[in-house]
């Protein structure tokens, strides 16, 4: 038998639950197609398959966690020698004893879309209580709603756990991060008075970096501290930070420079929303090669946010609030300014390098 174990997830996760299986044992199946759908801290994932065959045994019911690594799926056939794929495991009998456990154990389905789930773990709702009113029994976002008013339906003991984990992930990244990069922080104001009224400062800004990656490649770039090594990437994969209740998520904005401006906002929405959902692919969470923080939707002026290896840089853009500047004219006036704040790492990129890079974000939010 060949097994698939459970792939990277990225993003430092450890660990899914088997939301749904796709396929069953005996069923011969495609490439690429979907095998499981699993939850993490983060996402709900659909695992594809990672070639055809027949399935010959899952390891795991629905509400099993399943740790990165660990076996997932086994298909018929001779064992392959590869990362992902090992022979015959010294598993087995605590593999059936879970799955005995499993089996025993009462369990309700619950039909909900990534969506309903997301905002049913926000308001601490538990959804195998919720009274569903949408077809074939499906939860709706109002069902959710009237539960968390207490209408028909219980808290959720499992919310806080499942914050936690996100949190905990979060802190465990920020904190290697900021253990590992020699953070140097510069800033700077655009006057942004020009701007139409409407202007999605997101895409702005979004568009803002690409010109500047393209003027200063230094910090669009990886940083592979055990060789000592910067990589300047040619794309730009724009990591988005958003703000959710349960923690912090970047999902990542692939190809943003092939992005045309009048496409770029509805992408950037697109993509906060699918966050907020949770339904993000393992890949949107991966590969950023710069990242932006718009902390100013909420609140704040600057910032010294932190940088992820193994990012070089990330664009942190305050609160846009009316100051006095002055003119080319030489006269004072109340106009809408923009702060930025940059944080690099200087083991991989020079005070220079992120000056110009600054200047360059500067001068496209101005033009």
């Amino acid at each position: 038998m060949r097994v698939f174990n459970l792939p990277d997830l990225g993003e430092g996760l450890q660990e899914a639950e088997i939301v749904e299986w796709h396929v069953k044992p005996g069923e011969a199946i495609e490439s690429d197609q979907a095998m499981v759908a699993v939850e993490t801290d983060k996402a709900i994932v659909e695992v594809p398959a990672p070639y055809a065959g027949k399935v010959e045994r899952l390891f795991g019911a629905p509400g099993d966690k399943i740790h990165v690594g660990a076996p997932l799926v086994g298909f018929e056939g001779a064992a392959a020698d590869t990362g992902t794929i090992v022979g015959d495991l010294g598993t087995k009998s605590s593999t059936k004893a879970a799955q005995a456990k499993a089996a025993a154990a009462p369990r309700t389905e619950v039909k909900a879309t990534p969506a309903v789930r997301a905002l049913a773990r926000s308001l601490n709702v538990d959804l195998a209580s919720v009274e569903p009113s949408g077809p074939a029994g499906t939860v709706s976002t109002e069902d959710v709603k009237r539960a968390a008013r207490g209408d028909g339906a219980t808290a959720s003991k499992e919310a806080p756990s499942a914050q936690r984990g996100m949190r905990s992930t979060m802190a465990r990244n920020m904190a290697a991060a900021h253990q590992e990069v020699a953070a140097v922080t510069v800033i700077d104001d655009a006057d942004v008075e020009h701007w139409p009224k409407g202007t999605s400062a997101l895409a702005r800004l979004a568009r803002a970096i690409i010109a500047a990656a393209k003027a200063e490649p230094g910090l669009n770039a990886w940083y592979d501290a055990r060789a000592d090594a910067r990589t300047l990437r040619e794309e730009v994969d724009l990591g988005i930070a958003v703000d959710l209740p349960d923690g912090l998520l970047v999902p990542v904005l692939r190809n943003a420079h092939r992005i045309g401006r009048e496409n770029l906002p509805r992408e950037l929405e697109q993509l906060v929303a699918k966050a907020r959902e949770r339904s993000l692919s393992p890949e949107m969470l991966r590969g950023a090669t710069i990242t932006l923080s718009n902390f100013g939707a909420i609140g704040g002026r600057y910032a010294s946010p932190i940088v992820v290896p193994p990012q070089v840089a990330i664009v942190g853009a305050g609160r846009i609030e009316k100051r006095p500047v002055v003119t080319a004219e030489g006269q004072i006036a109340a106009h809408r300014v923009l702060p930025l704040s940059l944080t690099f790492d200087h083991r991989a990129a020079t005070g220079g390098e992120a000056a110009r890079f600054l200047n360059a974000l500067k001068r496209d939010l101005e033009s």
